[in-house]
């Protein structure tokens, strides 16, 4: 099957034929964003071997339902992902990995039929609009994050974000979205949402929402 990229996007453009998929329950992998992975399952550790001999490239695709439901045992996963690079890794102790994905596009899957050990898919390249964020889109998103990142800190010491300068608007939600929202169906929702604006909307709504859930003292009273 093949499927055009942009040239921007040719590092991963040998992989979308046969795209070798990594379930996870709480992970969503946006554009952008830097995830490490930690490999231990021995199909997985095949599946990274691959990658590395390779393409270097896999998605991380949210399981949507824990039950298998296929005669292999596997969940279901959503049909939208994150598909990215193995930027860096490190081979432990009896053939385990730590790796460090950098998140490239979202991908909407085609599974293929199973060849063991790992799932597969045919994978499309879903390329957003480039429309512009008003200000005031720009400004709520800023704003949310900010205040939300300031609450975390305030319990968490360690909690390190910071707004990327200069970042398009489309990223700057994307990664909002990957660092700061809790809740796994809402980031994939948020990763599933392709008009920049909308998605922007969405990630400064999802942020205030939880800042008033978990500071509701600090309610604004107009």
């Amino acid at each position: 099957m093949n499927i055009p990229v942009s040239s921007g996007l040719s590092d991963i453009e040998q992989a979308l034929g046969a795209l070798p998929l990594f379930p996870l329950p709480q992970t969503v992998l946006f554009p952008g964003a830097h995830l490490p992975l930690h490999i231990f399952e021995p199909r997985y550790r095949a599946m990274v071997r691959d990658a590395l001999e390779t393409h270097r490239t896999l998605s991380v695709v949210l399981i949507t339902d824990e039950k298998p439901i296929d005669e292999h045992g596997h969940p279901s996963i959503a049909q939208v992902a994150g598909v990215g690079v193995i930027v860096d890794h490190q081979e432990l102790p009896g053939g385990k990995y730590n790796i460090l994905v950098r998140g490239r596009a979202r991908v909407r899957l085609h599974e293929l039929p199973f060849v063991p050990p790992y799932r597969r898919a045919a994978a499309e390249v879903l390329t957003p609009p480039q429309d512009d964020l008003s200000q005031a889109d720009l400004s709520a998103l800023v704003s949310s994050a900010t205040a939300f990142t300031a609450l975390v800190r305030e319990r968490d010491r360690t909690f390190d974000f910071r707004l990327p300068r200069d970042a398009p608007p489309g990223l700057l939600a994307d990664l909002c979205a990957f660092h700061l929202v809790l809740d796994a169906r809402e980031r994939q929702a948020i990763l599933e949402t392709l008009d920049p604006r909308a998605r922007a909307r969405r990630v400064a709504e999802v942020l205030a929402m939880q800042r008033l859930t978990l500071a509701p003292g600090e309610r604004d009273i107009n």
